[in-house]
């Protein structure tokens, strides 16, 4: 099935949403004119529509295969990818000094938001890059962001990040990679990295060169758990004296994982130091580890909620394409007995428009979260605090509404859905990763109420909450939906609610909020397109009412049934005790 970028949507959304003219206004992003703005989104639409989608198909019915430690990407990919490069789609928000563009991170993500909904899988390897190159222009030396930078932000070197062990899945503290530090020869200063990492995404592949590992590792005498952690830089080639890729350094992709989706990002096991000759460079300083990669994490998790969006939009438009071309049965009650296209019975129409008011409730979702990024580079004041709280609601709602909006999809062709021809299961087998990875939805949850709900001493929490309601005035199920979620803030932050009840309850309270912010940007979407509609007849514009109102209508009351479970506590989840709880 053919792709085309939501490109009208994303214009609008940039502009009102992640206000993007505000952000041009500050030297920093002078550069995203209005001008510049619309042709990145053109651009990108036009190049992923021509360049990735056409891949889409052939990179989950063939994927990356794996042979005697190398991986070999399908047909064609190696082709897309330096024509990403060559367009200078990898460099968008790169510092300028490193032969980046120096744009917004909010055009970064629609970067990826446009080639990960024509190519889900693909789009996995330019994102961990993006990271990659955060974590070491955060936390680098000078000698460090000028050896990588320049190649990593052109795209010509991609990057990854090491943190899984087979014991130590999300306990990253319970990891056992070894940094022996090197004391002679040429590597002397540097460390002997020994230690096998899992579920590395994109950790060996055929697009470029060289690729560059950050791994976590601990040195020599290091205390336990995360404190005693640091990270290193290790490239699958050594560097000559020109900064070129050289001799291999005994970095090994063992095998590659068979599953479920994303077949065309082959997920890695990397066994460094095999041979007692992998050298890497400590980044960031010693036990400086989880600082360092947590930067890589939450640029990471941001980008993760943004496939939520990504996976939506291509199920979304796979579905209406369907129901469209679909005749089957007379419209009910019509009195005209000829059958007509499915997207004419209410419950298609339905689930038609429950996608899209996910998925736009989603994007606006994805880029005030990276405004608020953004609106941190500049200094804004509150902005950092909010962009902490957004993270993990884009990231779990996000992609809960990837998988739900996934579903639907297949729902939508109904039998045919469930045959892997049409593509739609695609879609569906795709998207699941997306609530697992960089932190499972239950750990986004955790961290909004374990960390988020006290940030600034809870004021940046109230202030959101604020905000929703300034929104919603006149709407009533949003203006209890937010007081809901005051309420609940309240008791969570409080000392009758213990620690197993915040955690018991954090899921569906992160859904409460996420629903209600979404409904606050829904809501002054709405509001826009009305004055800009002004009586008009202009089809987005009366789609997006449309769209915005089934969502305050329909999505925002479902979320007001969550509060029970919010507050529920964690009695009930232990009244049995585990060999019970498995009886």
């Amino acid at each position: 099935m053919s792709f085309t970028a939501p490109s009208r949507e994303q214009n609008f959304v940039l502009k009102h949403i992640a206000n993007i003219d505000a952000l041009a206004e500050h030297e920093r992003f002078a550069g995203a004119s209005e001008d510049m703005v619309e042709a990145i989104v053109e651009g990108i639409g036009q190049f992923a529509a021509g360049e990735f989608a056409p891949i889409n198909r052939i990179g989950d019915t063939v994927g990356a295969k794996w042979n005697d430690g190398a991986v070999t990407m399908p047909a064609g990919f190696k082709e897309a990818y330096s024509q990403f490069v060559e367009g200078g789609w990898a460099s968008i928000d790169g510092p300028e000094e490193f032969g980046g563009q120096g744009l917004p991170y909010s055009l970064s993500a629609l970067i990826l938001e446009t080639c990960g909904a024509a190519n889900f899988a693909f789009t996995l390897c330019p994102m961990l890059s993006f990271g990659a190159v955060e974590a070491i222009h955060a936390h680098g030396s000078d000698e460090q962001k000028a050896t990588y930078l320049e190649k990593m932000i052109s795209g010509a070197w991609t990057g990854t990040m090491n943190l899984t062990e087979p014991q130590a899945g999300s306990d990253v503290g319970a990891l056992r990679a070894t940094a022996e530090p090197i004391t002679e020869g040429e590597h002397a200063g540097k460390y002997k990295i020994k230690g096998q990492k899992i579920y590395i995404t994109f950790g060996e592949h055929d697009l470029t060169d060289n690729i560059i590992h950050l791994v976590l590792a601990r040195t020599p005498g290091a205390p336990e758990g995360t404190r005693g952690i640091s990270l290193f830089i290790v490239p699958k080639f050594h560097l000559d004296a020109d900064g070129n890729s050289a001799a291999p350094n005994d970095v090994t992709c063992v095998s590659i994982e068979h599953k479920l989706g994303i077949h065309a990002s082959p997920t890695c096991v990397m066994a460094y130091g095999e041979n007692d000759q992998c050298v890497g460079e400590m980044i960031g300083g010693e036990f400086g580890g989880m600082k360092a990669m947590f930067t890589m994490m939450n640029n990471a998790r941001i980008n993760v909620g943004s496939q939520g969006v990504q996976i939506a939009e291509r199920a979304t438009q796979q579905a209406i394409s369907y129901a469209t071309d679909r005749v089957q049965s007379a419209r009910a009650g019509s009195g005209n007995k000829e059958p007509v296209a499915i997207i004419e019975h209410p419950d298609v129409r339905r689930m038609i428009l429950r996608s899209k008011a996910l998925t736009q409730a989603a994007r606006a979702l994805l880029y005030y979260a990276t405004s608020h990024v953004d609106g941190a580079t500049l200094g804004i004041e509150g902005a950092k605090s909010r962009a902490e709280i957004l993270t993990p609601l884009i990231k779990g709602y996000g992609t809960d509404i990837g998988n739900e909006v996934a579903s639907i999809g297949v729902q939508v062709h109904g039998g045919m859905g469930f045959v892997e021809e049409t593509g739609a299961a695609q879609h569906f087998r795709d998207a699941r990763i997306a609530p697992i990875y960089e932190g499972t939805n239950g750990i986004q949850a955790a961290d909004l109420v374990g960390r988020k709900l006290g940030l600034d001493g809870g004021n940046a929490m109230m202030a959101l909450i604020g905000d929703i309601k300034a929104e919603a005035k006149d709407e009533d199920a949003l203006m209890t939906l937010a007081m809901m979620v005051e309420d609940i803030a309240n008791w969570m932050a409080g000392g009758d609610a213990s620690i197993d009840d915040r955690l018991a309850g954090s899921y569906p309270f992160m859904t409460m909020l996420a629903t209600a912010t979404c409904g606050m940007l829904m809501k002054k979407q709405q509001r826009i397109a009305e004055t800009e509609l002004a009586g008009g007849n202009d089809p987005f514009l009366k789609a997006k009412l449309v769209t915005t109102r089934y969502y305050l209508d329909h999505l925002v009351p479902e979320a007001l049934g969550l509060k029970a479970a919010a507050m529920g506590g964690a009695d009930i989840l232990y009244r049995l005790d585990s060999e019970e709880l498995v009886a």
